[in-house]
């Protein structure tokens, strides 16, 4: 089982960075222009030094970093070389870096923030708890996670792909695996908000 959990993962890890991935940066390209509210928002509350996204793509939510955050502290990573091009050339003083999500090449409580926005929704059922625990790994202090919402897992149907997108209940996923984690805040954030109709959570590491 561990094995075809392992293969499951490395197979959405190498759609991501192919052609597959490569079509989802230039349609998602400019999605992220209006989420700057939410982020001023999130960091005047938790004020943050270090940040890492991942699943960065080209850097939409990062950019919004920057207003509060020095540019050498954030860094994005993603399996999409495409996508890190574009952040590297928009952002070229910020660091992105190429990595799987399941085993991040950072030391432990490197990031005042870890977080994800509509990545964890395409993570292989064995190969999430890797993700969550990456994270919580690399935090020092805070975790967010801003995903689709379902009490109960749900597979969606996504671009001809199976297995590529479920909605969960993340935030009771990252509560029940990592006691360590308090609940801070929680909200649904619309597309009127410039997201695509999401639940977010951010925990505190204890």
């Amino acid at each position: 089982m561990a094995e075809t959990g392992s293969s499951e993962a490395g197979r959405l890890e190498r759609l991501w960075s192919s052609d597959f991935g490569d079509a989802y940066v230039d349609r998602n390209a400019d999605v992220h222009e209006a989420r700057g509210p939410f982020w001023r928002d999130v960091l005047s509350e938790f004020p943050c030094r270090r940040v890492l996204e991942v699943g960065c793509n080209v850097g939409g939510n990062l950019r919004w970093m920057a207003e509060a955050v020095p540019a050498k502290g954030i860094f994005g990573v993603d399996v999409n070389q495409k996508a890190l091009e574009v952040l590297r050339t928009r952002m070229p003083d910020m660091n992105a870096v190429w990595s799987a999500a399941r085993d991040l090449p950072f030391r432990a409580a490197s990031f005042d923030l870890v977080f994800t926005a509509g990545v964890l929704i395409h993570q292989a059922e064995q190969a999430l708890p890797l993700v969550m625990a990456e994270m919580v790994r690399c935090s020092r202090r805070y975790v967010l996670c801003a995903e689709y919402f379902s009490e109960a897992t749900v597979e969606v149907p996504y671009r001809g792909e199976s297995g590529a997108l479920f909605k969960r209940d993340y935030g009771g996923l990252l509560a029940r695996r990592f006691p360590e984690l308090s609940l801070r805040r929680q909200g649904f954030l619309g597309r009127d908000d410039g997201w695509d109709d999401v639940t977010y959570w951010v925990f505190e590491k204890g």
